[in-house]
């Protein structure tokens, strides 16, 4: 079956204020959604991969017929990413980890504010649009990196770097250009402020 757009799990206006509604609702309606039609129109010139979890798809882009890989992967990825972005954010989040999440990080990075630190300079200091991630990598360890366009970890030979990831954000210009315009440092600094923690230890305990 077509991919359908998944609705947001809170209204538009509850990441106010580090968010504002509009732009909720022009990037959750109208770029998350763009991605997702149009991987439902590349994926339609070979029906039997409507079949295939987009997990699947992205982590053996290789194996997508090559007259759709790039689509796929922008779209795929863009779909994927997207559904991940909105899922471990809340206008409740903000503060720390706690339990496992919280030692690794420790254990990874020193502690909290080195680890924000460090995902922060990851994000900020992407060049052009893209994303940051904190994910498991291939050793079971924490790791941080930042990729272009709608890349992410689970590319197999194809993204920069590869793991399991539980932590994101969108650092494309129309993530934050309403509220923050060319300030994505400022964007990034309000972000952590609807990081919800309790979503993201069970993505990392799931990952684990």
């Amino acid at each position: 079956m077509p991919l359908k757009l998944p609705d947001l799990p809170y209204a538009y206006s509850a990441l106010e204020p580090h968010m504002d509604a509009l732009t909720v609702q022009i990037h959750h309606d109208k770029h998350h959604a763009a991605y997702v039609n149009n991987l439902n129109a590349a994926l339609d010139k070979h029906p039997e991969l409507h079949a295939k979890r987009l997990e699947d798809l992205l982590t053996n882009l290789k194996a997508v017929p090559e007259d759709i890989r790039t689509a796929v992967r922008n779209n795929a990825g863009g779909t994927w990413n997207h559904n991940l972005f909105w899922d471990i954010l809340s206008g409740q989040g903000g503060g720390q980890p706690a339990g496992a999440l919280a030692a690794d990080l420790k254990a990874a990075f020193g502690d909290f504010a080195a680890f924000q630190q460090k995902f922060t300079a990851a994000a900020v200091g992407q060049f052009a649009s893209g994303w940051a991630w904190l994910y498991l990598n291939d050793q079971d360890k924490l790791s941080i990196g930042a990729t272009p366009g709608h890349d992410n970890p689970l590319m197999v030979g194809v993204a920069p770097f590869t793991g399991q990831p539980i932590l994101v954000v969108d650092v494309w210009e129309h993530a934050y250009y309403l509220k923050y315009q060319n300030r994505r440092a400022d964007f990034v600094a309000a972000w952590w402020n609807l990081v919800n923690w309790k979503r993201v230890e069970e993505l990392y305990a799931q990952a684990k």
